[in-house]
C-alpha cells in the first residue's frame, strides 16, 4: 500500500504544473527534512541548489524576523537600507576575481535575472543587434523570453510564437559558436559554466575562455548564467572562475536568499550604464525583507567559507560515488555533482532513495544530481552514500534481471 504523505492537504486548487508530490515536507533544519508523518530525510538537493546554508538557518531566520518587524516594502520609488549593502557585497565577490566593478539589479527569480540580462544586452548593443546566442541543453528560465533562450527545443512548441531574437548552438562546440557569432546581429552570448538541468554537463577545458575571446574580438557581451552554479556551489564563488574567464554580465538567484525568492543581475559599470530610469523595473525586486535575507545569507557564506567547504565536501562525495558499482562517472564541481549511471534508471533510483529517506534528483535518465547544502557534514555524506549504494545496487540488479 502506498503511504499517504500529503498531510491531508487538498491540492486540487493548485494548477497542475507539477506532478503530484510523493512527499509533503513540513519542517527542515540544516540538511534534514521531516514529512507530514514525522519521517526524517537527508536533503541532498537543497530545493534545487537553493538552501545552500541548510533549512531554517538561524541567522537568516533572525534577519527575516527583525526586518519583518521593521519595514517590509515601500517600492523602488524610495530608498531603503538593505539593498545597497547587498549589491556592494555581490560586486565585491564578482570584482574580486574579475577586477571589474559593476552594478546590480535585484529581481525575484533566476528567470527574471536573465530577463534583465537580455534586455540590458539589447539596450547596450543598440538597434539591429538584438540576438542572444545560447547553447543547446541550456536552461535559463520559463518566461517567454528565457524559455526561448533555453536550449531545450522540445519545450518550445506549446508556447509558440516565442519572442524572436534567440539562436542556439551546440554546447562545448567552439566552431559552432564562432560560426554563429555574427557581430552585426548578435548582442550577447548567454551561457552556463556547467549545465545543471541538462544533467550536470561540464565543458572541455578552455572552451569558455575561447568563448570569451570570441566575444571580445567581436564586441559581444559574455553573460554567465550562474543561477545554479553561483555563490560557492562549485567550490568557487562562481562557476566561471574554474575557467578563468571574466564575464560582462553575471546572473544569480537560487542560493542568494537561502530559500527566499530573489534573483540578481550584475553587469560591468559601463554595460550597466546602458539602462536609465524606466528601462527596467520590478515591484518587489530588492525589497527590504528579501534583502535582509540576502545580507544574512552572504554574511554566513563568507564567515563559513562556503566555497572551500563545498570543494572539500564535494571531493568526499565524488570519491564515494565513484566507489559505488554502477556509477560510471561523476561530473561537476564542488557540491553540484551528477552521478552518471551504467543504465537509464535514474528515476527509479530517485524514488528508491526517497523511500529510504534521501532526497536526490534524476536530472536525466542516466544521471542522478546531488546538490546538498554547502554546510553538509562528513557524517551526512557518508549516510547518503550508504543509502545510494544500497539503492543503486538493488535497482541495477532488478534492471538486469528484467533485461531493461
Amino acid at each position: 500500500m502506498t503511504r499517504d504523505t500529503s498531510g491531508g492537504v487538498d491540492r486540487s486548487f493548485l494548477m497542475g504544473t507539477y506532478r503530484p508530490p510523493r512527499v509533503t515536507f513540513v519542517r527542515g533544519q540544516g540538511t534534514e527534512l521531516w514529512d507530514s508523518e514525522g519521517r526524517r530525510y537527508l536533503d541532498f538537493l537543497s530545493g534545487l541548489a537553493v538552501v545552500s546554508l541548510g533549512h531554517s538557518h538561524p541567522e537568516v531566520a533572525t534577519a527575516l524576523a527583525e526586518q519583518a518587524r521593521t519595514l517590509l516594502h515601500v517600492s523602488n520609488l524610495y530608498g531603503t537600507m538593505p539593498a545597497p549593502r547587498a549589491a556592494a557585497t555581490l560586486d565585491r565577490l564578482v570584482s574580486g576575481f574579475t577586477g571589474a566593478h559593476g552594478q546590480v539589479f535585484f529581481a525575484n527569480s533566476g528567470a527574471e535575472a536573465n530577463e534583465c540580462a537580455i534586455k540590458l544586452a539589447r539596450k547596450w548593443a543598440g538597434p539591429g543587434r538584438y540576438v542572444v546566442l545560447s547553447t543547446l541543453g541550456s536552461f535559463h528560465g520559463r518566461t517567454l523570453a528565457t524559455l526561448h533562450a533555453t536550449g531545450q527545443l522540445e519545450k518550445h512548441p506549446p508556447f509558440e510564437p516565442l519572442p524572436e531574437g534567440f539562436e542556439h548552438v551546440a554546447y562545448d562546440d567552439i566552431a559552432a559558436m564562432e560560426e554563429a557569432l555574427d557581430p552585426a546581429r548578435v548582442a550577447a552570448v548567454l551561457i552556463e559554466p556547467i549545465q545543471g538541468e541538462a544533467g550536470v554537463i561540464q565543458p572541455s577545458p578552455g572552451y569558455l575562455a575561447q568563448v570569451r575571446r570570441l566575444c571580445t574580438e567581436r564586441g559581444v557581451l559574455l553573460m554567465m548564467d550562474e543561477v545554479q552554479t553561483g555563490l560557492g556551489r562549485t567550490g568557487r564563488w562562481f562557476g566561471f572562475q574554474h575557467s578563468d574567464v571574466q564575464p560582462d554580465v553575471v546572473t544569480m538567484a537560487k542560493a542568494l536568499g537561502n530559500g527566499v525568492p530573489v534573483g540578481a543581475c550584475w553587469a560591468r559599470r559601463e554595460v550597466a550604464a546602458a539602462f536609465g530610469p524606466g528601462d527596467h523595473a520590478t515591484t518587489f525586486g530588492g525589497q527590504p525583507l528579501v534583502m535582509a535575507a540576502v545580507n544574512a545569507t552572504l554574511a554566513v557564506m563568507e564567515a563559513e567559507d562556503v566555497p572551500g567547504r563545498a570543494a572539500r565536501s564535494g571531493e568526499q562525495l565524488r570519491q564515494g560515488l565513484l566507489a559505488i558499482p554502477g556509477v560510471v562517472e561523476v561530473r561537476g564541481h564542488g557540491l553540484l555533482l551528477g552521478a552518471g549511471l551504467a543504465r537509464e534508471v535514474a528515476g527509479e533510483i530517485e524514488a528508491g532513495a526517497l523511500a529510504r529517506g534521501l532526497v536526490v534528483n534524476a536530472a536525466r535518465p542516466d544521471t542522478v544530481r546531488l546538490a546538498p547544502p554547502l554546510l553538509v557534514s562528513s557524517e551526512q555524506i557518508d549516510e547518503a552514500l550508504s543509502i545510494l549504494r544500497d539503492v543503486i545496487g538493488e535497482v541495477l540488479a532488478a534492471a538486469g534481471s528484467t533485461g531493461a
